[in-house]
């Protein structure tokens, strides 16, 4: 019991630090990646190649002082940032960083802190629960921007959230569970085992549902500058403000971790010979690219309106979620009879 209880401490522990440590240096990579790609340097000066800029960020921001609007909801307005931010991180107790367990301190532990057999349902519950954080905050603000904005990303949330699970559903006919472990092990034996090809809509369909979910560029309707001054955060200053665009990259990186798991075969190496390689390095490889590719988009994209964002996701995408659950139904079905 004492070593069960040691061992998830340590793992929780772990995965806090890496986590918030990633995040935290997400708002410096993304800042040097758009600046390379648009032909500037990015951060500079403070620390070598402005690698203290997160820090410095962050004192700023708990320095700042903390705004409240007169006529705002006070208690709910406290808590909204919260309820975005606790969701995004406590999703990740269910995510499968390496295949073999460790030793520390004489403890045996497991690269992830629980396995539970509904993994993929936590996780898709937990990223509804978020969504509240923002219609909360916006609408507890007090001010018409604050309030379009959380509209905006509750339609936006209900709508692409309908077909991130729908894409879900094709992995999990393949696998046959809905453990994220089990379904990382199923895809072992080389890339040709990863579920990417055999469900190449699914994995488009829930990468562009991962992108709007997050309320990312193309999709950052919610929060739109040109319209909404920052929408669900207009009145949101110092910490609180930190906390909401932690909980946005807290989700960049569960979509990544999700995307990794169900298409490209989590922990696994892409080829056996390949196998000597950690495979906690092959996890964090996997989730880097998707992190990038977040990136690429904000810098390549510009974005929608809103009606083209609401008619894409109901007229396009969700028949074409429907459309890849029953095909793969069928052939799962005649294959295994």
């Amino acid at each position: 019991m004492l070593n069960d209880l040691a061992s998830a401490v340590i793992v929780i522990v772990a995965v806090l630090f890496v986590l918030l440590t990633t995040i935290a240096y997400l708002t410096y990579l993304e800042r040097k990646i758009l600046g390379f790609m648009q032909d500037r340097l990015g951060p500079m000066e403070v620390g070598p190649w402005g690698l203290l800029q997160p820090l410095a960020d962050g004192i700023k921001l708990v320095s700042k002082e903390d705004i409240i609007p007169t006529a705002a909801n006070v208690a709910i307005f406290k808590i909204a940032p919260i309820i975005s931010l606790v969701p995004a991180i406590i999703s990740f107790a269910v995510i499968p960083f390496g295949k073999n367990s460790f030793h520390f301190l004489g403890i045996t532990t497991h690269p992830y802190i629980t396995d539970i057999n509904i993994g993929i349902l936590y996780v898709l519950a937990l990223s509804s629960i978020g969504a509240y954080g923002l219609l909360l905050g916006g609408w507890a603000s007090n001010n018409k921007y604050s309030l379009l904005g959380a509209l905006r990303s509750a339609a936006q949330v209900i709508s692409y959230e309908l077909n991130a699970g729908m894409a879900v559903i094709g992995v999990l006919l393949l696998a046959g569970s809905l453990s994220l472990v089990r379904i990382e092990s199923a895809q072992s034996g080389g890339f040709w085992h990863w579920y990417i090809f055999p469900q190449i809509v699914a994995f488009v369909i829930y990468l562009i549902s991962g992108i709007a979910e997050t309320n990312r560029t193309p999709f950052d309707l919610p929060e739109a500058e040109s319209e909404l001054v920052a929408g669900f955060m207009t009145e949101y200053t110092g910490m609180r403000f930190s906390l909401f665009y932690l909980a946005e990259y807290g989700n960049m990186v569960m979509v990544s971790c999700i995307a990794t798991i169900l298409f490209l075969g989590g922990w696994n190496s892409p080829l056996p010979f390949l196998d000597f390689v950690p495979p906690f390095l092959w996890f964090m490889l996997k989730v880097y690219f998707f992190l990038f590719f977040f990136f690429w988009i904000r810098a390549t994209l510009p974005r929608l309106r809103y009606d083209q964002l609401m008619k894409f996701g109901w007229k396009v995408m969700l028949p074409l979620s429907f459309a890849n659950v029953i095909v793969t139904a069928i052939v799962v079905y005649m294959i295994r009879r």
